[in-house]
């Protein structure tokens, strides 16, 4: 078999129907599996996905184990020459499954290659690409020298921006929103590391894999991540198990510096915490009871589609309170695109998204209508 897809689910269902109706399609023509591993999520929802999908493998755990161990789990089933991890909080073009095959097919030298990943506003998403978080990297990331010099090989390696997002390169970290690797190369250097619950776990496996003789690779085929935990990257808990994530990676393999870098780490950790303590307190002071429905309904859509799922969409607008503009509205007056994934391959809607904002006008987010679900897909909300 060429290919073994691995998705770990968490009360995730639409995003993950979405991703998996996109794998679906990237799929067509390849000798491949889909292994959905369920965190546990004890809310129906892989039962509701296994009928729109009754040919993928499931796996149902029977508590979360956490990010590392599940897609463990998923990759010690699978028999594929390459193995793909994938985020279910995304979609991915109709190219990319083809295309990585490609890349990794032409050139045995690469281990493993990781995509462009697209933002819902159709902005590049930083962590495409990142370089390994030595201890000066590291330093760099947490006292915003990379951003202050984003292009700089020696401040701004974290993130790499001084490599062309459109170029294919070797990289040194690819994201575990997507990485796409050679089944061979995890014989030789081990599985993804379950000391790691969330994060940090594909930092640590692109370290071990660099140490191959293998190269990491950057290839700019297209796809989306939602990154839904996205709006709680301002808590305590997120803030704790990143760092975390970062000290454990540190401690594992640059224990030499174990005590120079605890500190500035937990700092980081408690600096961070409190800040978010302190505006959320702001927050309850203001006084704000609006909902994310009510959020959401101050916000403009544009519809685009075949006829037959405008007219459901528009129902759901309607229903939702939800102002609207049908077909060739101007995007500068939408606040999302909504786009009719009948009617739109996802390749096209993310090359779309690149042009966003190019003419000077604001970017739009991006929201997708599945007919499998009669509902309208963002980022923020679900509207059934």
């Amino acid at each position: 078999m060429k290919l073994t897809v691995v998705i770990v689910n968490y009360k995730v269902e639409h995003f993950l129907v979405q991703c998996l109706h996109s794998v679906s399609r990237s799929m067509q023509g390849i000798d491949g599996e889909v292994i959905v591993v369920d965190n546990a999520s004890g809310d129906g929802s892989i039962d509701y996905v296994r009928r729109m999908f009754p040919d993928f493998t499931y796996i149902e755990n029977s508590e979360n184990v956490g990010f590392a161990r599940a897609n463990n789990i998923g990759i010690r089933r699978g028999t594929g020459e390459y193995v793909m991890l994938l985020n279910p909080d995304t979609f991915i073009g109709e190219q990319l499954i083809p295309d990585c095959i490609h890349l990794l097919d032409s050139d045995p030298s690469i281990g493993a290659t990781g995509v462009r990943m697209l933002n819902q506003d159709g902005t590049f998403a930083l962590e495409s690409r990142r370089g390994v978080p030595t201890p000066f990297t590291a330093f760099c990331k947490m006292t915003g020298l990379n951003s202050l010099f984003p292009h700089s090989h020696t401040f701004g390696r974290y993130y790499m921006r001084y490599l062309d997002e459109h170029e294919a390169n070797p990289v040194e970290v690819i994201s575990g929103a997507c990485m796409f690797i050679r089944r061979s190369v995890l014989d030789k250097c081990g599985l993804l590391d379950e000391d790691f619950f969330m994060y940090g776990e594909d930092i640590d496996l692109s370290y071990r894999m660099l140490q191959t003789e293998h190269r990491n690779y950057y290839l700019p085929t297209l796809m989306l991540h939602y990154k839904g935990e996205s709006s709680n990257k301002n808590t305590y808990h997120y803030v704790y198990i990143f760092y975390q994530a970062m000290y454990i990676f540190f401690r594992k393999h640059y224990s030499h510096y174990n005590w120079l870098l605890s500190v500035p780490i937990r700092m980081a950790i408690y600096l961070k915490g409190a800040s978010e303590y302190l505006s959320r307190k702001l927050w309850q002071l203001v006084g704000s009871k609006q909902t994310m429905l009510e959020y959401m309904q101050q916000k403009r859509y544009l519809l685009r589609g075949s006829n037959r799922n405008l007219e459901k969409m528009v129902d759901l607008c309607e229903r939702h309170g939800l102002v609207y503009d049908q077909g060739s509205a101007s995007y500068p007056a939408a606040d999302y695109v909504v786009f009719d994934t009948d009617s739109f391959s996802y390749h096209d809607i993310l090359c779309e998204m690149e042009q966003w904002g190019t003419d000077g006008n604001k970017r739009p987010m991006v929201a997708t209508y599945s007919s499998q679900m009669n509902c309208i897909i963002t980022g923020l909300y679900i509207f059934e």
